[in-house]
């Protein structure tokens, strides 16, 4: 019995130095593995850039959001004239049909030389501007005599809604004592435009006998008579 009690004991103390010796060999192999490896199969770090699905990115505001972004440099923000200032809108020149012209003998005894008054009147609804010099045409039995300028200067001028603006045509009396020449009508063109009017000549009835050296007939710009004159 002795012996048996011996042998057992020799084989418990065996046992123990054989575990003990498995537990110092795992314990080396996981002091020898690197640390802070991810296990195989982990999920990696989600990016801080990344927008979730179906949410709108940080530099782009979302639909209906105002945009926050300053404009680039050198850009001009663009704004609307309001209305009624100078940039919202120009007032557009009188044309032909917008007027009703007339003419008026205006000679005054004493003077010099005849003259006949051209009216024209804005009946267009709206204001517009009228400035230069007219085109003048005489019709008479020795064919057109065109009126040449009289030199003044132009100003230009807006003939309100209903209002007139006047010009001036100057001749010379017929002193001659001769037939002279027969005028019969007056042709008008407004300034800038192409579409004439044509009127019955109420100045005298006619004019001296040209010598060639060029029109007696002057005329004046726009605004440069009066209603009396």
């Amino acid at each position: 019995m002795r012996v048996r009690k011996l042998a057992f004991a020799a084989l418990a103390v065996a046992a123990a130095l054989s575990l003990a010796a498995c537990q110092d060999d795992e314990a080396g192999t996981a002091q020898g593995a690197p640390t802070g490896a991810a296990p195989t199969g982990a999920a990696p770090t989600a990016s801080t850039s990344a927008s979730p699905s179906g949410a709108p990115s940080s530099g782009t505001p979302a639909s209906g959001a105002p945009s926050t972004a300053a404009p680039g440099k050198g850009s001009t923000p663009s704004t609307a004239a309001p209305a009624g200032s100078p940039g919202a809108g120009k007032t557009a020149k009188c044309r032909t049909a917008d007027l009703t012209i007339t003419a008026a003998d205006r000679t005054i005894d004493g003077d010099g030389a005849n003259t006949v008054v051209v009216e024209l009147k804005n009946h267009s609804g709206k204001d517009c501007t009228l400035s230069g010099y007219a085109g003048v045409d005489l019709k008479t039995s020795a064919g057109t005599l065109s009126a040449k300028r009289s030199g003044e200067p132009v100003v230009a001028g807006v003939v309100k809604d209903g209002k007139s603006t006047y010009f001036g045509i100057s001749y010379p009396a017929n002193t001659s004592g001769g037939s002279g020449v027969r005028v019969t009508h007056l042709v008008v063109t407004p300034p800038d435009e192409t579409q004439p009017v044509t009127l019955p000549w109420p100045g005298a009835g006619t004019l001296p006998a040209t010598d060639g050296s060029g029109s007696p007939v002057k005329i004046g710009p726009m605004g440069s008579a009066g209603q009396g004159e």
